[in-house]
């Protein structure tokens, strides 16, 4: 995998698409994930170079910022955050539940990657607004000491954008609940 991540998201699918297609006539970079979510939204995920990514996310914000409604640059995301975002994550053992809630998919993926930084967690899943009214959310487990200063953390870079929602700390969930998620 390359050493960073972006990400444009955008009011409107042609918007989003244009803006894809600029990316890539920008810098050298991958595109991840470039499609629709909920509710009409355009989500295009980039990987490469640092210095490329930024070009390209960048390029993306200057042309269209009227209907950009999130974008990031991760220069060393999270190993865990493609397994999460694929719902591919081998999660292991289960322990307490966190969970938090953004108003976009960028501010998600942000959370997220800060969130695992913090402590030891496994990002269980990123939800990248399907079916959520263009919402997202994000699932982690770990010890409960672990679990709350990560959501705490994920909470407090999602604020800094103002696309806090809503989390929670579960300390012992019910086995039934772990089945249903898992």
């Amino acid at each position: 995998m390359s050493k960073a991540i972006g990400m444009v998201e955008s009011q409107t699918i042609s918007t989003g698409m244009q803006a894809a297609d600029l990316m890539l006539k920008t810098a050298e970079v991958e595109i991840i994930e470039s499609q629709p979510v909920c509710p009409g939204k355009y989500i295009v995920l980039i990987s490469g170079d640092l210095s490329a990514v930024r070009a390209s996310v960048d390029a993306a914000k200057a042309a269209f910022s009227s209907k950009i409604i999130g974008s990031f640059v991760l220069g060393n995301p999270h190993e865990s955050i493609f397994p999460a975002i694929y719902g591919a994550s081998d999660v292991g053992d289960v322990k307490a539940l966190g969970t938090m809630e953004t108003f976009n998919s960028a501010a998600a993926i942000v959370a997220a990657d800060a969130a695992a930084k913090t402590s030891m967690v496994n990002l269980i899943e990123l939800r990248l607004a399907r079916g959520m009214c263009g919402k997202s959310y994000l699932l982690l487990t770990g010890d409960v000491a672990a679990v709350t200063a990560a959501i705490e953390r994920a909470e407090q870079v999602a604020s800094e954008e103002g696309m806090m929602l809503d989390s929670a700390v579960i300390p012992n969930p019910d086995k039934r609940l772990w089945d249903s998620i898992l």
